[in-house]
């Protein structure tokens, strides 16, 4: 699930609750915490249940909600480096003089900015509320999914599910699930790769040898494979390539 994806209230938290397994998750990394476990504090004088570690866990590795929303790349939250300098100063009780002086501005220049931003959350409403009302609509072009991982976003990610289902039927062998061919156009690429990405498990970190044994079972060049799995945002991976993980 893309970070966008979750509700206003999950997002000023930080982590939400899973009642079927009863789980806490951060949305800004993989750490869980379980209902009827007891932790201890970071410090270790404190014994804490689930929801109070994992607010724990949001200020000491996350600062705060508010800052690993800020620190969040403009594709998810729109701002520009100026903008979140701003924010970040406002959320920490500066004045528009001070930080006009942090900034090397004027005071009405930080003016500009803060009107800025609450107009552009007024219209993020309105918009919000568009969108709502869309989506109660029936559409007759259902769109896929894009990768929460999803490097350089652009047209070649606007996939219908009848268009990504026509692609499968095209590249895919039915009864072995074998790609008898690797497609060249951007959009059917992406269809190929989200295909072999389901795979893996998130949350798994996988051997270099692991991953080349998962995509050869359906597809031969599982180094082509490999490499787009990492420049189109579907995997990570660590600084000596020995360890792969879906990209979160």
């Amino acid at each position: 699930m893309r970070i966008e994806d979750y509700s206003i209230d999950t997002l000023k938290t930080g982590f939400y609750y899973e009642r079927e397994t009863e789980i806490f998750s951060c949305i800004h990394c993989n750490e869980k915490t379980v209902r009827g476990v007891i932790y201890k504090s970071t410090e270790g004088d404190l014994l804490l249940d689930a929801e109070r570690k994992m607010k724990e866990h949001i200020l000491d590795l996350h600062e705060n909600s508010f800052q690993a929303l800020v620190n969040l790349n403009k594709r998810s939250n729109g701002l520009s480096d100026s903008q979140k300098r701003v924010l970040e100063k406002l959320f920490q009780g500066y004045s528009d003089n001070e930080i006009a002086k942090s900034q090397g501005t004027e005071s009405a220049t930080v003016r500009q900015h803060r009107f800025k931003l609450k107009e552009k959350a007024k219209q993020a409403k309105v918009f919000l509320a568009m969108m709502e009302l869309l989506e109660e609509k029936p559409e007759q072009d259902i769109l896929t999914d894009i990768h929460k991982g999803a490097t350089m976003v652009d047209d070649r990610w606007i996939i219908t599910v009848e268009e990504e289902q026509k692609i499968r039927e095209t590249y895919i062998d039915e009864k072995t699930g074998i790609i008898k061919q690797f497609p060249s156009k951007e959009k059917r690429k992406i269809v190929i790769l989200k295909y072999l990405l389901s795979f893996f498990n998130e949350g798994v970190s996988y051997t270099e040898k692991e991953v080349n044994e998962k995509i050869k079972n359906y597809y031969s060049d599982f180094v082509t494979i490999r490499r787009y799995f990492i420049e189109y945002g579907f995997m990570d991976r660590s600084r000596d390539g020995s360890s792969y993980w879906m990209k979160k």
